[in-house]
């Protein structure tokens, strides 16, 4: 593609003091596609960590499809569970169905007070479905028995109890009426477990309980408030939704994780592509320096041009040796801005750590950001497609320098010297 005259006065020019790699638009040029390309491998391995660690908690807990009755609780669950496991569709993609009762409550202890989830679950289906990673402090989950709780860790925290002492709950869904009007269900419960998923809004809101228990206080009876189906691919869910909608009876709503979560999973796309661009404008702007280098190099080698050109070498070849030239500093960049993002996005975690000690102050807040540590995930196929973005970029600066020296007229040149 390059003679080997090409390569020799592209890369002479390259390494010149004054206009060439030496020069400081050249040195910030490299820089700056440098820095862009590891930013932008930092900030996207950080957004797709997000997105899979929030997706797989989130979805995780809440189950991938859900079936509820528009008109409140689920009484003849089990044989509604029954019925789903005999249609074809939800048996070849689900891997659970879980009945959930589930309220809000305000749990109360030791004179501190907070707002909570609780779920009712059987013991056996939550130790099913934890996520890999989530610490269990006390009582195994599958020890747990009727009228015991498992709560999260924050929530203990907050609340200042420890393993074997009480909270109560107070429910104004479940009030129980009285003559003289309807009284909130308080109920007080032993904590025999506690867990730590990681993710603050469950870690400090949520309440595990056995089903039968959720039940008793909520008081539903032998119903649950609705079922979760658990898939083998949380991706393939339009056929269950739609297979579930024809088999149900009127009545029953069947939504998967992105309608429960529409808002969230939008807002996090848009934010991916919005990072993304206005990162991709620091690597515009280093190209932009090379278009400034080449054409300053251009004009100082004007002379240079005028005699190779008068010694046969052809208007391509003056475009392939700029050309190169610039595509070089692209190049380069690119390499260890790749490597610099690479590393970065791996040791993301114990930087922030790094840094949160040395200034004192807490850069990632749980509450904030609803997980405890910075999620990164490297893709890549992304990091491949960030490193070819710069190197196309600083490609197509080096075009109008590299036509402006091979438009150069020799004899135009020589007579003015």
């Amino acid at each position: 593609m390059f003679s080997k005259l090409e390569r020799k006065i592209a890369f002479r020019y390259l390494g010149a003091k004054k206009r060439g790699f030496g020069s400081v638009i050249s040195w910030v040029s490299l820089l700056g596609i440098m820095l862009g390309v590891a930013t932008l491998i930092v900030v996207m391995s950080v957004m797709g960590g997000f997105h899979d660690t929030l997706l797989s908690r989130i979805v995780g807990m809440n189950g991938h499809v859900v079936v509820y009755h528009q008109d409140g609780p689920i009484s003849d669950f089990d044989f509604l569970i029954d019925k789903m496991k005999q249609n074809k569709v939800v048996e070849k993609n689900a891997v659970a169905i879980v009945p959930i009762a589930e309220g809000q409550v305000m749990a109360t202890a030791n004179g501190n007070n907070t707002g909570a989830m609780i779920r009712g679950i059987r013991m056996s289906d939550l130790m099913a479905k934890t996520q890999a990673g989530t610490r269990i402090y006390g009582k195994k989950l599958t020890d747990i028995k009727d009228g015991e709780l498992v709560a999260g860790a924050a929530l203990t925290r907050a609340l200042r109890v420890s393993m074997g002492d009480k909270i109560s709950l107070v429910s104004a869904n479940a009030a129980t009426p009285t003559p003289f009007g309807s009284m909130p269900r308080i109920m007080a419960y032993p904590v025999m477990s506690s867990f730590f998923m990681g993710m603050y809004e469950y870690d400090s809101g949520y309440v595990f309980m056995p089903l039968e228990t959720a039940q008793k206080y909520l008081n539903i009876g032998n119903a649950v408030t609705h079922v979760d189906v658990f898939l083998e691919n949380p991706e393939d869910t339009t056929a269950v939704v739609e297979s579930l909608a024809t088999l149900l009876p009127d009545g029953f709503v069947v939504r998967d994780w992105r309608d429960l979560n529409r808002g969230f999973v939008g807002a996090l796309q848009v934010e991916s592509n919005v990072m993304f661009l206005i990162l991709l404008l620091i690597v515009i702007v280093a190209a932009f320096n090379i278009v400034s280098s080449l054409v300053m190099l251009v004009k100082d080698k004007n002379k240079d041009i005028a005699v190779l050109r008068t010694f046969g070498v052809s208007r391509k070849s003056m475009m392939k040796i700029f050309m190169l030239s610039g595509t070089s500093i692209g190049i380069i960049g690119a390499f260890f801005g790749t490597i610099l993002g690479v590393v970065v996005a791996i040791y993301i975690e114990p930087i922030r750590q790094f840094f949160q000690w040395l200034t004192g102050r807490d850069l990632f807040p749980a509450e904030l950001y609803y997980l405890s540590e910075l999620p990164s995930k490297l893709v890549w196929m992304d990091v491949v497609g960030i490193a070819l973005i710069a190197i196309l970029l600083a490609f197509l600066a080096t075009l109008y320098p590299a036509w402006k020296a091979a438009n150069t007229e020799p004899v135009e040149v020589l007579r003015n010297e």
